[in-house]
């Protein structure tokens, strides 16, 4: 990722449930949104596999690619530890949205906003809580959890917003 170009307002967070559904994913995703590569299920070797299968697609399709977990070659950046490129984080509350910050975080997902399939049972945000936190602090904060273009437009707050299950 050029330092340049805008920070993605629109992500995709991958993971094993999509199975060959990701590609389809890809086509939804507008030039400049933001991948966040989990797959964290996966064996090492199929992982990085499918990551060396993803990277030219998201090259050509001119998508911002990090990878969680185990560090990737050639990724613009990292989700949630310090690594080169792009450094995203994820958080739930107000300490972990500190730690992000120490951290050098650049963009934070706050999750989970609304009931998810990801996280069932998950304690929910909600939009009021999700606002005051997001006024919390100076990163952008991109909405997690049951997100799709409607809720991001009535959510206060949010700089941008991801999804699983919104893109399939």
């Amino acid at each position: 990722m050029r330092r340049r170009q805008p920070l993605p307002r629109l992500w995709l967070m991958t993971d094993e449930r999509q199975g060959e559904a990701l590609w389809a994913a890809l086509d939804r995703l507008p030039r400049g949104a933001g991948i966040v590569f989990r797959h964290y299920g996966l064996e090492e070797r199929q992982r990085r596999a499918l990551f060396e299968r993803l990277r030219p697609e998201a090259r050509r399709r001119g998508l911002v690619l990090v990878t969680a977990g185990r560090g990737l070659p050639r990724a613009d950046g990292v989700h949630n530890r310090r690594g080169p490129g792009l450094r995203t984080a994820s958080a739930h509350n107000l300490r972990e949205i500190r730690r992000a910050e120490r951290r050098g975080a650049e963009i934070l997902f706050l999750s989970p906003v609304f009931a998810t399939r990801s996280h069932p049972g998950a304690g929910l945000l909600g939009p009021r809580r999700f606002a005051r936190l997001a006024r919390l602090t100076r990163l952008p904060v991109v909405a997690l959890g049951g997100m799709d273009a409607a809720r991001f437009d009535a959510l206060r707050g949010a700089y941008g917003w991801a999804g699983i299950d919104a893109f399939a």
